[in-house]
């Protein structure tokens, strides 16, 4: 083990290097005294050459933090001369590069056993690092970059030296996990209902979501719940999903005007967000809110569901074709205020009634900071309706007109900005949100906003060979993608063929599986890299993992094997997704919530799956039809008038439409009607 030597103590107009940057948040350090680099080979070189440290920045354009550092530090001339010189200076963009992100992120963990954003590293010259820390002041920092730059000088044995300790301690902990006898791992139904009763004890069940705060949306953790309860009939885990599902729709987290999610909420009952939201938790959240809705049939989650593709819609559409990445926390009046309301103002457009104050927990002394409030409720329209006795009708027509006017009003508002940079992997998640969307609700404009996002990345992102391009900006791209890019694209492209049976879309995910299997995957690990091989190469190459707000890379893709060994008849696919999850199984027992999607995997592999198989010239129609219900265990193909599939070979009938259910290329008898193949998936 590494030791810690350092501690953290408590011209006008001219743009620098990142005025040229792809992403918009580099682009807004452009008029910083700091003498930036993007992360390339010059920047490393110059270090080389200059034999100074690197300091490394790394941020993202939603972070309130990161715009207050940059303010009080990196618009100093003073502090901007001191960082010119005696480092070499580096801004990241995380949401681009997450793969230096993960590297010195794990560096700040190891030191100071926690991380977070602005996350400020410093390395040597080779990129191996030695110090990491989150937000500074501006004589914190200060104080920092002079303890630094001493020790670097006058100690650069025992730097070099920590730095070497430290890099072997990340690279330690990326093959800690695998090294079992994967061979003696068994993945049955006793041991999958182990991880619900781990995943269950984390569970407040009085709030919902993971207990204690910050409360983040952690979209697989519910998603596994539900796939419980399908599984098992068991009504805690149900209740459990619904709780998260309710608080979190219901509280200051979700925005009651305009629809969408914050990132997270800073308390425990979700009421007061932390205001910045992202392409990716809505994307996932509309995906969860639509599976709810598949089973329990509650008109309130198909209202978030679509108050939430709207928000999409309306903030983060890009005249591409793709999505922009989130919407900042803070706009020219301070973090937050665009979404809070000080009750004058509020009764100004509501009237003085108090009835929608109450319903929004609205007073004069205000629910938030200096007398603002945020919006959230402690009641459904419809409980509240009930509550005021009212008929549901008549009080959601009223809340409907009183959000109308609330957003009208609170769009003459100084607005906080998008980053217009778009991602590969979180368009990909919007894809199958949309899909999703499209079954549960029957919304055919859903199916083909998928199919117009999902021919925005094939056209931009993807390459004849299968390799895909990670972000894109006024047309162009400039980073190769990284290994969620690729998971996330071959699921959602799985997906669009399951609800539209167009060949096109599970063709091109089985070629950038492939693709990822070739220049990611690490026979060793039985894992794959998040880098690929070809890459240039950074101090440590890394795997993901561990499932958080987003699903690990390595999980999601374990799911697209398995899927696509379905489809394909192909065993291969099978035996890595298999080899993947027996090779994480030791760290998925200690920390099941914190690795929920593998918690879903495993129960697919302990309860088993169905090919399903709709053939005949209605199979689009009974396909929409059959997907109305929540189906976790199924992986649907079918066709019109072609068999193109090995499952699908000698099963095309003549002047009707028959579906297939069938476990382990064994089928029962093949049916006319949907209600009949619905029980037989039970």
């Amino acid at each position: 083990m590494f030791i810690i030597l350092l501690s953290a103590c408590s011209s006008a107009g001219k743009k620098n290097r990142l005025a040229t940057a792809s992403s918009p948040y580099l682009q807004e350090h452009a008029d910083n005294p700091v003498d930036w680099h993007e992360w390339n080979d010059e920047a490393l070189a110059t270090a080389k050459k200059e034999n100074k440290p690197l300091l490394v920045s790394i941020g993202y354009a939603s972070c309130h933090w990161c715009h207050v550092m940059e303010k009080e530090s990196f618009m100093d001339t003073a502090v901007a001369r001191m960082m010119n010189e005696n480092f070499i200076c580096i801004k990241v963009d995380r949401e681009e590069r997450p793969d230096i992100d993960n590297i010195y992120m794990y560096a700040c963990q190891l030191i100071s056993g926690g991380g977070g954003w602005p996350l400020n590293a410093f390395a040597l010259p080779d990129g191996k690092p030695f110090f990491a820390g989150t937000y500074y002041s501006k004589s914190g920092w200060l104080s920092l970059l002079k303890e630094i730059s001493k020790a670097f000088k006058e100690k650069h044995d025992l730097v070099v030296k920590q730095a070497d300790g430290l890099t072997k301690g990340i690279a330690d902990e990326e093959f800690s996990f695998y090294k079992v006898d994967s061979t003696a791992v068994v993945i049955n139904n006793q041991a999958y209902q182990n991880l619900f009763d781990s995943v269950y004890l984390k569970t407040d069940t009085i709030n919902g979501g993971i207990k204690g705060s910050p409360k983040f949306p952690m979209p697989a953790v519910t998603e596994f719940l539900l796939q419980n309860y399908y599984f098992t009939g068991n009504k805690k885990a149900l209740d459990a999903a619904s709780i998260t599902l309710n608080k979190m729709a219901l509280g200051g987290i979700y925005d009651h005007i305009d629809g969408g999610f914050a990132r997270y909420a800073t308390d425990k009952e979700w009421h007061i967000p932390h205001f910045e939201k992202m392409l990716y938790d809505n994307a996932q959240l509309i995906s969860l809110y639509t599976h709810a809705y598949q089973i329990t049939q509650n008109d309130f989650y198909k209202t978030i569901i679509t108050e939430t593709i709207s928000f999409v819609e309306r903030n983060l559409a890009s005249t591409y074709g793709g999505y922009y990445s989130s919407l900042n926390a803070d706009t020219e009046d301070g973090e937050g205020l665009f979404y809070a309301w000080k009750e004058s103002d509020f009764k100004k457009v509501t009237g003085s009634e108090n009835l929608m104050a109450e319903y929004f927990n609205v007073t004069s002394l205000g629910n938030w900071n200096k007398g603002n409030n945020i919006l959230f409720s402690s009641y459904t329209p419809q409980e509240f309706a009930i509550l005021k006795n009212q008929t549901p009708d008549q009080f959601i027509t009223l809340l409907n007109k009183t959000q109308k006017s609330l957003l009208e009003v609170r769009n003459k508002r100084a607005k906080p900005t998008a980053d217009t940079k778009i991602l590969t992997a979180w368009n990909a998640m919007m894809i199958k949100a949309y899909a999703d969307a499209y079954v549960a609700t029957g919304t055919e404009e859903y199916l083909a906003k998928a199919m117009n996002v999902a021919k925005f990345l094939e056209k931009n992102m993807l390459s004849n060979n299968g390799s895909l391009k990670r972000n894109f900006k006024e047309g162009k791209t400039s980073i190769n993608g990284f290994l969620d890019d690729y998971a996330w694209t071959a699921s959602a492209f799985i997906k669009l063929y399951s609800v539209s049976f167009d060949i096109n879309w599970i063709t091109l995910a089985k070629q950038i599986t492939d693709h990822a299997t070739k220049n990611f995957y690490s026979k060793d690990a039985g894992l794959f890299y998040y880098t690929a091989s070809n890459d240039p190469k950074l101090a440590v190459r890394k795997m993901e993992v561990d499932d958080d707000a987003i699903p690990s890379s390595n999980s999601v893709m374990a799911g697209v094997l398995h899927s696509l060994g379905v489809i394909y008849d192909d065993s291969s696919y099978n035996n890595i997704s298999k080899r993947m999850l027996r090779s994480v199984v030791t760290k998925v027992d200690l920390f099941p919530a914190y690795h929920a999607q593998w918690c879903n995997l495993a129960g697919l592999f302990s309860h088993g799956t169905y090919e399903v198989v709709v053939m005949g010239k209605d199979a689009i129609s009974k396909n929409k039809e059959l997907q109305k219900k929540y189906l976790p265990n199924c992986v649907i193909m079918g066709e019109t008038d072609k068999e193109n599939l090995p499952l699908l070979e000698n099963k095309m009938p003549e002047n009707k439409t028959l579906i297939y259910v069938c476990t382990n290329k064994v089928c029962k008898k093949p049916v006319e009607n949907v209600s009949e193949a619905w029980n037989q998936v039970k």
